[in-house]
């Protein structure tokens, strides 16, 4: 606490050239019981004008909209005007906090005091490094499994690594790289992380088809690489992927040579394995291998075909017009 306060009094001084002098504030016990339980008090006067600093005692990160509700109950005991101080706030947090004409100090980071005048977001520095454009495989892997199972869920990085407890870990992601899942979400703003304890929470604000909607241009085709094989003789974990799908979810004509989709490493496995032949074009009897950055069996559907969502990432840019015709008809028959 001391440390944060002796941050907050640099940071103006560094930025506004302000010197300022924290106090405990006094009428701390005007405030309802779960008031002071939940942050300290801090008086200071900033620019001549009387502020007072509410601290949160632990790091729990409250929603924007909880917070301007606290703030609103402080008010009616303190006439002057008041901020919230915090050693770290998220991406997506920022800005609700900012929408929500929300004061705070981020020591070093942000500051934004429009009581004041005072907007530094050029002084901002996300927590973590900026996301590329378009989600590595792993985040997207979350987001698809948060748009067939529900977004509505809060996720922490060791509930997500133990999803899909029957497939080959290998299939899966770790802690470690779920993690850093989160960090991508949150600062592409398609989800909020909040702190519980020790845990990092992955929270969707919006449901399925606007979490679908916003993501989308992020996303990625799964398709790594195609190629073709003749027929292999013995079972092998190939999903019924591209044109085979749509065929299947849509009165399309199947194709006259089967899509079948394979992850990465199944597709590295099945090289040591079968005396696989590839061919440099579809010959008679032959198969189409889409082989993909996550595992189409993750998501596949009831009737063992690759997901929706994953189908239409992967068909997206084909430039036939039946094509795309029928993808739009897939994705109206989504139950959103």
């Amino acid at each position: 606490m001391k440390n944060l306060l002796r941050d907050f009094e640099r940071h103006l001084k560094e930025n506004l050239d302000i010197t300022a002098t924290t106090k405990k504030w006094e009428g701390v016990d005007s405030l309802p019981f779960f008031l002071r339980d939940s942050y300290t008090f801090y008086e200071v006067s900033l620019l001549n004008t009387p502020c007072l600093l509410m601290v949160a005692r632990d790091n729990n990160e409250q929603t924007p909209a909880i917070i301007r509700k606290q703030m609103l109950q402080v008010q009616a005991k303190w006439d002057g005007e008041l901020i919230y101080l915090c050693s770290s706030v998220s991406a997506y947090n920022r800005k609700r906090l900012i929408e929500q004409k929300v004061p705070f100090v981020v020591p070093g980071n942000q500051m934004y005091l429009p009581m004041l005048g005072i907007d530094l977001r050029e002084h901002f520095r996300q927590i973590r490094s900026a996301a590329p454009g378009k989600l590595s495989p792993s985040t997207q892997a979350v987001v698809l499994h948060a748009l067939l199972h529900g977004p509505g869920k809060d996720y922490t990085p060791s509930r997500l690594a133990k999803l899909y407890p029957n497939l080959d870990k290998s299939k899966w992601y770790t802690v470690m790289t779920l993690t850093r899942a989160f960090d991508e979400l949150e600062s592409l703003g398609l989800a909020e992380v909040l702190i519980e304890g020790r845990e990092r929470v992955l929270r969707f604000s919006d449901g399925k088809k606007d979490l679908w909607q916003r993501s989308r241009e992020f996303m990625r085709s799964p398709v790594k690489k195609r190629t073709f094989i003749r027929p292999l003789e013995q079972r092998w974990c190939g999903v019924p992927a591209g044109l085979t799908a749509l065929a299947h979810f849509t009165l399309l004509a199947p194709p006259s040579t089967p899509v079948y989709a394979v992850s990465l490493d199944d597709w590295k496995s099945m090289k040591l394995t079968n005396a696989i032949v590839e061919l440099p074009a579809a010959e008679p009897q032959s198969n189409e291998v889409e082989i993909w950055n996550y595992s189409p069996l993750l998501f596949k559907e009831e009737d063992d075909v690759v997901d929706r969502f994953s189908l239409y990432l992967s068909l997206k840019d084909n430039v036939d017009e039946r094509v795309q015709s029928a993808l739009e008809k897939m994705m109206e028959q989504v139950l959103w």
